[in-house]
Protein backbone atom coordinates (compact mmCIF):
# COMPACT_ATOMS: atom_id res chain seq x y z
CA UNK A 1 0.00 0.00 0.00
CA UNK A 2 2.91 2.36 0.54
CA UNK A 3 4.54 2.48 -2.95
CA UNK A 4 2.97 4.77 -5.53
CA UNK A 5 3.18 1.78 -7.87
CA UNK A 6 0.46 0.11 -5.78
CA UNK A 7 -1.86 3.05 -6.52
CA UNK A 8 -0.95 2.93 -10.20
CA UNK A 9 -2.60 -0.51 -10.46
CA UNK A 10 -6.33 -0.95 -11.03
CA UNK A 11 -8.89 -1.17 -8.23
CA UNK A 12 -9.40 -4.83 -9.13
CA UNK A 13 -5.69 -5.55 -8.74
CA UNK A 14 -5.53 -3.69 -5.42
CA UNK A 15 -8.56 -5.60 -4.17
CA UNK A 16 -6.60 -8.86 -4.05
CA UNK A 17 -4.21 -7.26 -1.52
CA UNK A 18 -7.15 -5.92 0.47
CA UNK A 19 -8.85 -9.33 0.44
CA UNK A 20 -5.77 -10.98 1.92
CA UNK A 21 -5.54 -8.29 4.60
CA UNK A 22 -9.24 -8.60 5.49
CA UNK A 23 -8.74 -12.31 5.94
CA UNK A 24 -5.36 -12.44 7.67
CA UNK A 25 -4.37 -9.00 9.00
CA UNK A 26 -7.32 -6.58 9.12
CA UNK A 27 -5.46 -3.92 11.12
CA UNK A 28 -1.94 -3.96 9.68
CA UNK A 29 1.15 -1.80 10.05
CA UNK A 30 2.32 -0.29 6.75
CA UNK A 31 5.34 1.79 5.76
CA UNK A 32 4.85 5.54 5.20
CA UNK A 33 3.37 6.40 1.82
CA UNK A 34 5.73 7.30 -1.00
CA UNK A 35 5.40 10.78 -2.46
CA UNK A 36 4.77 12.93 0.62
CA UNK A 37 5.55 16.62 0.35
CA UNK A 38 7.81 16.59 3.42
CA UNK A 39 9.93 14.01 5.25
CA UNK A 40 7.69 11.49 7.04
CA UNK A 41 7.11 12.30 10.70
CA UNK A 42 5.42 8.94 11.22
CA UNK A 43 7.06 5.53 11.25
CA UNK A 44 4.08 4.21 9.29
CA UNK A 45 0.30 3.88 9.32
CA UNK A 46 -2.30 1.42 10.64
CA UNK A 47 -4.37 0.19 7.70
CA UNK A 48 -8.01 -0.57 8.58
CA UNK A 49 -9.65 -2.68 5.85
CA UNK A 50 -12.77 -4.32 7.33
CA UNK A 51 -16.19 -2.69 7.17
CA UNK A 52 -16.90 -3.14 10.88
CA UNK A 53 -13.66 -1.45 11.92
CA UNK A 54 -14.12 1.44 9.49
CA UNK A 55 -17.51 2.14 11.04
CA UNK A 56 -16.02 1.93 14.56
CA UNK A 57 -13.25 4.42 13.74
CA UNK A 58 -15.74 6.75 12.04
CA UNK A 59 -18.12 6.78 15.00
CA UNK A 60 -15.50 7.38 17.70
CA UNK A 61 -13.97 10.77 16.87
CA UNK A 62 -12.86 11.33 20.47
CA UNK A 63 -10.31 8.51 19.92
CA UNK A 64 -9.73 8.89 16.19
CA UNK A 65 -9.25 12.59 15.45
CA UNK A 66 -9.57 14.44 12.15
CA UNK A 67 -7.95 17.63 13.39
CA UNK A 68 -4.42 16.72 12.24
CA UNK A 69 -5.41 15.96 8.66
CA UNK A 70 -7.32 13.31 6.72
CA UNK A 71 -4.93 12.31 3.94
CA UNK A 72 -2.06 9.84 4.08
CA UNK A 73 0.67 12.18 2.85
CA UNK A 74 2.71 14.36 5.16
CA UNK A 75 1.53 17.88 4.29
CA UNK A 76 2.54 21.18 5.98
CA UNK A 77 0.03 22.36 8.58
CA UNK A 78 -0.78 25.65 6.85
CA UNK A 79 -1.82 23.76 3.73
CA UNK A 80 -3.99 21.41 5.80
CA UNK A 81 -5.80 24.30 7.44
CA UNK A 82 -6.45 26.00 4.12
CA UNK A 83 -7.46 22.89 2.19
CA UNK A 84 -9.57 20.70 4.43
CA UNK A 85 -12.09 23.05 6.08
CA UNK A 86 -14.27 21.12 8.55
CA UNK A 87 -13.05 17.76 7.17
CA UNK A 88 -9.93 18.42 9.22
CA UNK A 89 -11.64 19.45 12.45
CA UNK A 90 -13.09 17.86 15.58
CA UNK A 91 -15.86 19.14 17.83
CA UNK A 92 -16.63 21.85 18.77
CA UNK A 93 -15.05 23.62 15.77
CA UNK A 94 -16.32 20.98 13.37
CA UNK A 95 -19.85 21.17 14.74
CA UNK A 96 -19.96 24.97 14.52
CA UNK A 97 -18.72 25.20 10.95
CA UNK A 98 -20.74 22.26 9.67
CA UNK A 99 -23.89 23.72 11.24
CA UNK A 100 -23.32 27.03 9.46
CA UNK A 101 -23.02 25.47 6.01
CA UNK A 102 -25.30 22.44 6.34
CA UNK A 103 -28.53 24.36 5.72
CA UNK A 104 -27.72 24.46 2.00
CA UNK A 105 -27.59 20.66 1.76
CA UNK A 106 -30.77 19.52 3.49
CA UNK A 107 -33.22 17.38 1.47
CA UNK A 108 -35.57 20.39 1.35
CA UNK A 109 -32.89 22.66 -0.10
CA UNK A 110 -31.70 20.04 -2.60
CA UNK A 111 -35.32 19.53 -3.71
CA UNK A 112 -35.49 23.24 -4.57
CA UNK A 113 -32.73 22.86 -7.16
CA UNK A 114 -33.81 19.45 -8.47
CA UNK A 115 -35.36 20.95 -11.60
CA UNK A 116 -32.18 22.93 -12.19
CA UNK A 117 -30.12 19.73 -12.01
CA UNK A 118 -32.54 17.92 -14.34
CA UNK A 119 -32.22 20.75 -16.86
CA UNK A 120 -28.44 20.65 -16.61
CA UNK A 121 -28.40 16.88 -17.21
CA UNK A 122 -30.74 17.26 -20.19
CA UNK A 123 -28.53 19.93 -21.75
CA UNK A 124 -25.40 17.81 -21.24
CA UNK A 125 -26.99 14.84 -23.01
CA UNK A 126 -28.29 17.15 -25.78
CA UNK A 127 -24.68 18.18 -26.36
CA UNK A 128 -23.46 14.58 -26.19
CA UNK A 129 -25.94 13.48 -28.86
CA UNK A 130 -24.91 16.40 -31.05
CA UNK A 131 -21.19 15.69 -30.58
CA UNK A 132 -21.17 11.93 -31.07
CA UNK A 133 -18.12 9.84 -30.21
CA UNK A 134 -16.02 11.66 -27.63
CA UNK A 135 -14.30 11.56 -24.23
CA UNK A 136 -17.07 10.75 -21.76
CA UNK A 137 -15.29 12.50 -18.86
CA UNK A 138 -14.88 15.77 -20.75
CA UNK A 139 -18.28 15.74 -22.44
CA UNK A 140 -20.51 14.35 -19.66
CA UNK A 141 -19.30 13.48 -16.19
CA UNK A 142 -17.01 16.48 -15.68
CA UNK A 143 -19.70 18.98 -16.59
CA UNK A 144 -22.61 18.18 -14.29
CA UNK A 145 -20.99 18.46 -10.84
CA UNK A 146 -19.05 21.59 -11.81
CA UNK A 147 -22.21 23.19 -13.20
CA UNK A 148 -24.33 22.25 -10.17
CA UNK A 149 -21.86 23.26 -7.46
CA UNK A 150 -20.78 26.56 -8.96
CA UNK A 151 -24.37 27.44 -9.91
CA UNK A 152 -25.34 26.85 -6.25
CA UNK A 153 -22.46 29.04 -5.12
CA UNK A 154 -23.33 31.74 -7.67
CA UNK A 155 -19.80 31.79 -9.12
CA UNK A 156 -19.30 33.76 -12.32
CA UNK A 157 -19.41 31.24 -15.24
CA UNK A 158 -16.18 32.75 -16.59
CA UNK A 159 -14.32 31.57 -13.47
CA UNK A 160 -15.70 28.04 -13.26
CA UNK A 161 -13.32 26.22 -15.58
CA UNK A 162 -10.25 27.57 -13.77
CA UNK A 163 -11.73 26.68 -10.39
CA UNK A 164 -12.58 23.14 -11.54
CA UNK A 165 -9.07 22.67 -12.96
CA UNK A 166 -7.60 23.77 -9.64
CA UNK A 167 -9.89 21.31 -7.83
CA UNK A 168 -8.45 18.56 -10.03
CA UNK A 169 -4.94 19.57 -9.03
CA UNK A 170 -5.80 19.27 -5.35
CA UNK A 171 -6.25 15.49 -5.67
CA UNK A 172 -3.98 14.68 -8.62
CA UNK A 173 -0.68 16.38 -7.86
CA UNK A 174 1.13 13.01 -7.58
CA UNK A 175 0.14 12.03 -11.14
CA UNK A 176 2.95 12.65 -13.65
CA UNK A 177 0.56 13.49 -16.50
CA UNK A 178 -1.20 16.11 -14.42
CA UNK A 179 2.05 17.54 -13.05
CA UNK A 180 3.40 17.93 -16.61
CA UNK A 181 6.96 18.42 -15.43
CA UNK A 182 6.13 20.46 -12.33
CA UNK A 183 7.01 19.35 -8.82
CA UNK A 184 4.04 17.83 -6.96
CA UNK A 185 4.26 20.52 -4.29
CA UNK A 186 4.04 23.20 -6.96
CA UNK A 187 0.90 21.64 -8.43
CA UNK A 188 -0.76 21.45 -5.01
CA UNK A 189 0.27 24.98 -4.03
CA UNK A 190 -0.86 26.56 -7.29
CA UNK A 191 -4.19 24.74 -7.12
CA UNK A 192 -4.78 25.72 -3.50
CA UNK A 193 -3.89 29.37 -4.05
CA UNK A 194 -6.23 29.55 -7.05
CA UNK A 195 -9.18 28.12 -5.11
CA UNK A 196 -8.54 30.10 -1.93
CA UNK A 197 -8.18 33.41 -3.73
CA UNK A 198 -11.25 32.71 -5.87
CA UNK A 199 -13.32 31.83 -2.80
CA UNK A 200 -12.18 34.77 -0.68
CA UNK A 201 -12.56 37.31 -3.48
CA UNK A 202 -16.01 35.94 -4.23
CA UNK A 203 -17.00 36.19 -0.56
CA UNK A 204 -15.93 39.83 -0.48
CA UNK A 205 -17.93 40.49 -3.65
CA UNK A 206 -21.07 38.92 -2.17
CA UNK A 207 -20.83 41.00 0.99
CA UNK A 208 -21.15 44.07 -1.18
CA UNK A 209 -23.44 42.53 -3.78
CA UNK A 210 -25.71 39.91 -2.14
CA UNK A 211 -27.73 37.53 -4.29
CA UNK A 212 -29.88 34.43 -3.92
CA UNK A 213 -27.03 31.91 -3.73
CA UNK A 214 -24.96 29.82 -1.34
CA UNK A 215 -22.05 32.27 -1.10
CA UNK A 216 -24.43 35.01 0.06
CA UNK A 217 -25.83 32.60 2.65
CA UNK A 218 -22.30 31.85 3.86
CA UNK A 219 -21.21 35.47 4.25
CA UNK A 220 -24.46 36.33 6.04
CA UNK A 221 -24.73 33.18 8.19
CA UNK A 222 -24.59 33.82 11.93
CA UNK A 223 -24.85 31.54 14.96
CA UNK A 224 -24.65 32.97 18.49
CA UNK A 225 -23.36 36.24 17.06
CA UNK A 226 -20.54 34.57 15.14
CA UNK A 227 -19.98 34.77 11.41
CA UNK A 228 -17.62 32.80 9.20
CA UNK A 229 -14.23 34.43 8.61
CA UNK A 230 -12.85 34.98 5.10
CA UNK A 231 -10.34 32.20 5.75
CA UNK A 232 -13.12 29.78 6.77
CA UNK A 233 -15.17 30.65 3.71
CA UNK A 234 -12.11 30.28 1.47
CA UNK A 235 -11.32 26.85 2.95
CA UNK A 236 -14.94 25.77 2.53
CA UNK A 237 -14.85 26.89 -1.10
CA UNK A 238 -11.79 24.66 -1.57
CA UNK A 239 -13.55 21.71 0.09
CA UNK A 240 -16.76 22.18 -1.88
CA UNK A 241 -14.87 22.50 -5.16
CA UNK A 242 -12.95 19.28 -4.57
CA UNK A 243 -15.68 17.21 -2.93
CA UNK A 244 -18.42 18.47 -5.21
CA UNK A 245 -16.49 18.04 -8.44
CA UNK A 246 -14.31 14.97 -8.20
CA UNK A 247 -16.46 12.51 -6.31
CA UNK A 248 -19.63 12.84 -8.38
CA UNK A 249 -17.69 13.08 -11.62
CA UNK A 250 -15.86 9.82 -11.03
CA UNK A 251 -19.02 8.07 -9.82
CA UNK A 252 -20.79 9.04 -13.05
CA UNK A 253 -17.83 7.87 -15.14
CA UNK A 254 -17.28 4.50 -13.49
CA UNK A 255 -20.98 3.76 -13.12
CA UNK A 256 -21.35 4.20 -16.88
CA UNK A 257 -18.46 1.75 -17.30
CA UNK A 258 -20.18 -0.75 -14.98
CA UNK A 259 -23.49 -0.44 -16.82
CA UNK A 260 -21.68 -1.22 -20.07
CA UNK A 261 -19.73 -4.11 -18.54
CA UNK A 262 -22.88 -5.60 -17.00
CA UNK A 263 -25.56 -5.02 -19.66
CA UNK A 264 -28.06 -7.23 -17.86
CA UNK A 265 -27.97 -4.77 -14.94
CA UNK A 266 -28.48 -1.88 -17.33
CA UNK A 267 -31.52 -3.66 -18.80
CA UNK A 268 -32.84 -4.44 -15.32
CA UNK A 269 -32.63 -0.81 -14.29
CA UNK A 270 -34.33 0.36 -17.48
CA UNK A 271 -37.20 -2.10 -16.97
CA UNK A 272 -38.34 -0.05 -13.96
CA UNK A 273 -36.15 3.04 -13.73
CA UNK A 274 -38.33 4.95 -11.28
CA UNK A 275 -38.81 1.92 -9.07
CA UNK A 276 -35.17 0.85 -8.98
CA UNK A 277 -33.02 3.96 -9.34
CA UNK A 278 -32.83 4.85 -5.63
CA UNK A 279 -31.59 1.37 -4.74
CA UNK A 280 -29.31 1.37 -7.78
CA UNK A 281 -27.65 4.65 -6.76
CA UNK A 282 -26.50 3.07 -3.50
CA UNK A 283 -24.86 0.35 -5.57
CA UNK A 284 -23.32 2.93 -7.89
CA UNK A 285 -21.47 4.59 -5.02
CA UNK A 286 -20.53 1.28 -3.36
CA UNK A 287 -19.16 -0.09 -6.61
CA UNK A 288 -17.13 2.99 -7.46
CA UNK A 289 -16.17 4.18 -3.95
CA UNK A 290 -14.86 7.51 -5.31
CA UNK A 291 -13.11 8.45 -2.05
CA UNK A 292 -10.84 5.50 -1.33
CA UNK A 293 -9.22 6.46 1.98
CA UNK A 294 -9.43 8.77 4.97
CA UNK A 295 -6.95 9.13 7.82
CA UNK A 296 -7.45 9.71 11.53
CA UNK A 297 -4.90 10.45 14.28
CA UNK A 298 -5.21 8.50 17.52
CA UNK A 299 -5.69 10.75 20.56
CA UNK A 300 -5.01 8.13 23.26
CA UNK A 301 -3.53 4.68 23.54
CA UNK A 302 -6.17 2.26 22.30
CA UNK A 303 -6.74 -1.22 20.94
CA UNK A 304 -8.29 -2.16 17.61
CA UNK A 305 -8.86 -5.81 16.72
CA UNK A 306 -6.14 -6.87 19.13
CA UNK A 307 -3.58 -4.33 17.92
CA UNK A 308 -2.15 -1.89 20.44
CA UNK A 309 -2.17 1.58 18.87
CA UNK A 310 -0.39 4.49 20.54
CA UNK A 311 -1.54 8.09 20.85
CA UNK A 312 -0.31 10.14 17.91
CA UNK A 313 -0.22 7.25 15.45
CA UNK A 314 -2.16 7.32 12.21
CA UNK A 315 -5.08 5.06 11.32
CA UNK A 316 -6.21 4.97 7.68
CA UNK A 317 -9.65 3.69 6.70
CA UNK A 318 -9.68 1.97 3.32
CA UNK A 319 -13.24 2.47 2.12
CA UNK A 320 -12.52 0.57 -1.10
CA UNK A 321 -11.82 -2.52 0.96
CA UNK A 322 -14.74 -2.01 3.33
CA UNK A 323 -17.12 -1.89 0.38
CA UNK A 324 -15.93 -5.31 -0.80
CA UNK A 325 -16.02 -6.95 2.64
CA UNK A 326 -17.37 -10.48 2.20
CA UNK A 327 -18.68 -10.56 5.76
CA UNK A 328 -21.07 -7.68 4.97
CA UNK A 329 -21.86 -7.91 1.24
CA UNK A 330 -23.07 -11.06 -0.49
CA UNK A 331 -21.01 -11.60 -3.64
CA UNK A 332 -19.34 -8.17 -3.26
CA UNK A 333 -17.62 -8.31 -6.66
CA UNK A 334 -20.95 -8.43 -8.46
CA UNK A 335 -22.47 -5.16 -9.64
CA UNK A 336 -26.11 -5.48 -8.59
CA UNK A 337 -28.53 -2.56 -9.03
CA UNK A 338 -31.08 -4.34 -6.81
CA UNK A 339 -28.66 -4.94 -3.91
CA UNK A 340 -30.44 -4.54 -0.60
CA UNK A 341 -29.44 -4.00 2.11
CA UNK A 342 -26.41 -2.01 1.04
CA UNK A 343 -24.64 -0.53 4.08
CA UNK A 344 -21.70 0.83 2.06
CA UNK A 345 -19.18 3.29 3.46
CA UNK A 346 -18.77 5.33 0.27
CA UNK A 347 -20.20 8.40 2.06
CA UNK A 348 -18.18 7.58 5.18
CA UNK A 349 -18.79 5.09 7.95
CA UNK A 350 -21.24 7.27 9.88
CA UNK A 351 -20.38 9.63 12.70
CA UNK A 352 -19.95 13.41 12.54
CA UNK A 353 -18.08 13.42 9.22
CA UNK A 354 -20.73 11.55 7.18
CA UNK A 355 -20.85 13.18 3.73
CA UNK A 356 -22.78 16.44 3.89
CA UNK A 357 -23.48 16.44 0.17
CA UNK A 358 -24.80 12.90 -0.19
CA UNK A 359 -28.35 14.01 -1.08
CA UNK A 360 -27.03 16.41 -3.71
CA UNK A 361 -24.84 13.68 -5.24
CA UNK A 362 -27.77 11.25 -5.40
CA UNK A 363 -29.94 13.87 -7.10
CA UNK A 364 -27.25 14.43 -9.73
CA UNK A 365 -26.79 10.69 -10.33
CA UNK A 366 -30.52 10.16 -10.73
CA UNK A 367 -30.80 13.04 -13.23
CA UNK A 368 -27.84 12.16 -15.43
CA UNK A 369 -28.59 8.43 -15.68
CA UNK A 370 -32.24 9.12 -16.42
CA UNK A 371 -31.05 11.10 -19.43
CA UNK A 372 -28.22 8.79 -20.50
CA UNK A 373 -30.10 5.50 -20.27
CA UNK A 374 -33.29 6.71 -21.92
CA UNK A 375 -31.84 8.98 -24.59
CA UNK A 376 -28.54 7.25 -25.40
CA UNK A 377 -29.51 3.58 -24.90
CA UNK A 378 -26.73 2.22 -27.14
CA UNK A 379 -23.94 4.28 -25.61
CA UNK A 380 -20.78 2.25 -25.00
CA UNK A 381 -17.54 3.25 -23.30
CA UNK A 382 -13.94 2.07 -23.58
CA UNK A 383 -11.23 1.59 -20.99
CA UNK A 384 -10.71 4.45 -18.53
CA UNK A 385 -7.36 6.16 -18.06
CA UNK A 386 -6.93 6.32 -14.30
CA UNK A 387 -5.35 8.94 -12.09
CA UNK A 388 -2.47 7.77 -9.90
CA UNK A 389 -3.37 8.58 -6.29
CA UNK A 390 -4.50 7.08 -2.99
CA UNK A 391 -7.34 9.45 -2.13
CA UNK A 392 -9.83 9.81 -5.00
CA UNK A 393 -10.47 7.03 -7.52
CA UNK A 394 -10.06 9.39 -10.44
CA UNK A 395 -10.51 8.89 -14.17
CA UNK A 396 -8.67 11.25 -16.51
CA UNK A 397 -10.44 10.17 -19.68
CA UNK A 398 -12.72 7.43 -21.06
CA UNK A 399 -13.72 7.08 -24.72
CA UNK A 400 -17.38 6.67 -25.61
CA UNK A 401 -19.41 6.02 -28.76
CA UNK A 402 -23.12 6.40 -29.18
CA UNK A 403 -23.59 3.17 -31.15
Amino acid sequence: MSPLSFWATTAEEREESFRLLREHDPVSWQHPLEGSLMPPQQQGIWAVVRHEDIVYVSKNPEIFSSAQGVQQEEVPGDILAAAESFLGMDAPEHSRLRRLVSAAFTPKQVAKIEDQIKNQAEQIVDDLLATGDCDFVEQVSKRLPMWTIYEMMGLDPAKREAAAAAADGMVSWADEDVAAGREPGQVLNESLVTLLSTGMEFAEHRRKNPANDLMTNLVQAEIDGEKLTDEEIGAFFVLLSVAGNDTTRNTITLTMKALCDFPEQRDLLLEDFEGRIDTAIEEFVRWVTPVMTFRRTVTQDTELRGRQISAGEWVVMFYSSGNRDESVFTDPHRFDVTRRPNPHVAFGGGGPHFCLGNMLAKTQLRAIFDQLLHRAPKLEVGEPSYLVGNFVRGVKSMPCRLG
